[in-house]
């Protein structure tokens, strides 16, 4: 009995105007036809920084959207540094790709999560979230305490002294701005400010 091909969609991305996808597409393509995999997207951010977020990158965007309806069974993209920069963007699309069983191909890396040693690779990038929640963890006590000592008043006066601590509380326990702001019911700017003075 025949296996019906992957379906794969590609991701590439240049910093700047002056560099093309093109040469990073090619090889893309050529591996596919080596894996016998269906192309069924392209998906391309040209002159976008990999520091911006995803919803600063359209066609980053798209490919998540299009993950969350499982559209393909595999992302193949040439270097994890075109996917992002930052960790927390990196473990966020990862965990996207995981929850929903699709596979990632990172071409200069030679990571395959179809093999035991690509899976192996979503388990080692829990362990760099853990990380980076801990060094977050670290520059908000650091931040406290030298705000303690230079006698300064962490936030306005119409957040409650509760609320300001609880927001400390989960931003060191690695909570994002807007998943705090919801929780708590502050607003984003609120709580950025905040977050701001002690780190």
């Amino acid at each position: 009995m025949q296996t019906k091909p992957k379906r794969a969609a590609l991701y590439a991305r240049v910093s700047t105007d002056g560099q093309t996808v093109k040469n990073q597409l090619r090889e893309l393509q050529a591996v596919a036809e080596r894996h016998g995999w269906e192309i069924v997207a392209t998906y391309t951010d040209e002159g976008i920084s990999g520091a911006k977020g995803r919803s600063q990158r359209p066609a980053l965007d798209e490919l998540c959207k299009a993950v969350n309806r499982k559209e393909f069974d595999i992302v193949a993209v040439w270097s994890v540094d075109r996917l992002g920069r930052s960790l927390q963007d990196l473990v966020g699309i990862l965990g996207e790709l995981h929850s929903k069983g699709i596979h990632l191909y990172l071409l200069q890396q030679g990571i395959d999560t179809t093999t035991p040693s690509g899976k192996a690779m979503f388990q080692m990038m829990g362990v760099f979230a853990e990380f980076e929640r801990a060094m977050i963890q670290e520059r908000v006590k650091a931040g406290l305490e030298r705000a303690k000592a230079q006698g300064t008043k962490l936030g306005r006066p119409t957040i409650g002294n509760v609320k300001r601590k609880r927001i400390l509380e989960l931003r060191a326990k690695g909570w994002g701005i807007r998943k705090i702001a919801s929780e708590l019911r502050t607003g984003v700017g609120t709580v950025s400010k905040l977050v701001s003075q002690v780190t």
